[in-house]
């Protein structure tokens, strides 16, 4: 099963954690504040990491920052907020799912195999995929062997989710894509979570492109489509 490391300065939401993951199989260590989960995560291997945002020290927000530059450890954020904009701070990180307080310890440990099957499965080698497969399309340019972006010359910053849903989109340009395809495709077929997901990386997605954000066209009541009718 999996090594968890379980970061919150509130003693009992870590035990609560605790407790429901090692009915689940799972072993956990556990960390108080994001000074303690940022030295520990230097130090150690865990194969997920569950951290709240306020916390003293350093928040979970400056936590996974800081993490990022020197891991790609899965990562599920708790917070008692559930605005958009944390979200969407959250994801721009690269966190892999955000979860809301007060939260289900069932649905949380649901969140962690969904995570992790899908972080499993997209390091998986693929051997029908093509040598350096590039899509050149106006001022963008993605490599998708490189997972490069650039953008009239310019390399894009991503996170590695807005690269796998920029990417599907750009596959399947032109075409209709509904919210549940979108989900099932590039979250996982198994994909258990807020479907408003979607919407907090097409907004992250926008951001990343800039002047052709414009081309990610929202279809009402349907999801999604990459228009390619204004790139010259």
């Amino acid at each position: 099963m999996y090594k968890i490391l379980v970061v919150d300065d509130e003693e009992m939401i870590r035990r609560l954690i605790t407790k429901y993951a090692a009915f689940e199989g799972h072993s956990v260590v556990e960390a108080a504040d994001g000074m303690q989960a940022v030295q520990m995560c230097r130090e150690g291997e865990y194969d997920i990491l569950i951290i709240d945002i306020m916390m003293p020290e350093l928040d979970g927000f400056s936590a996974c920052r800081e993490i990022r530059k020197f891991s790609d450890i899965p990562i599920i954020m708790l917070s008692a907020r559930g605005e958009e904009y944390d979200k969407i701070n959250g994801f721009s990180l690269g966190i892999d799912d955000y979860v809301v307080k007060p939260f289900s310890p069932k649905e949380l440990m649901l969140r962690v195999d969904a995570v992790m099957k899908r972080v499993r499965a997209s390091a998986k080698p693929s051997d029908s995929a093509p040598a350096n497969e590039i899509i050149a399309l106006g001022g963008l340019k993605a490599d998708l062997t490189a997972r490069i972006v650039y953008i009239d010359g310019e390399r894009a910053d991503m996170s590695p989710k807005e690269y796998e849903l920029f990417f599907y989109m750009l596959k399947n340009r032109n075409i209709a894509l509904s919210r549940d395809k979108l989900l099932s495709e590039v979250w996982g077929y198994d994909y258990f979570g807020d479907d408003r997901t979607l919407d907090t990386h097409i907004k992250l997605l926008r951001r990343s492109l800039g002047k052709y954000a414009d081309y990610i066209v929202t279809l009402r009541g349907v999801g999604y489509r990459f228009d390619t009718g204004k790139i010259l």
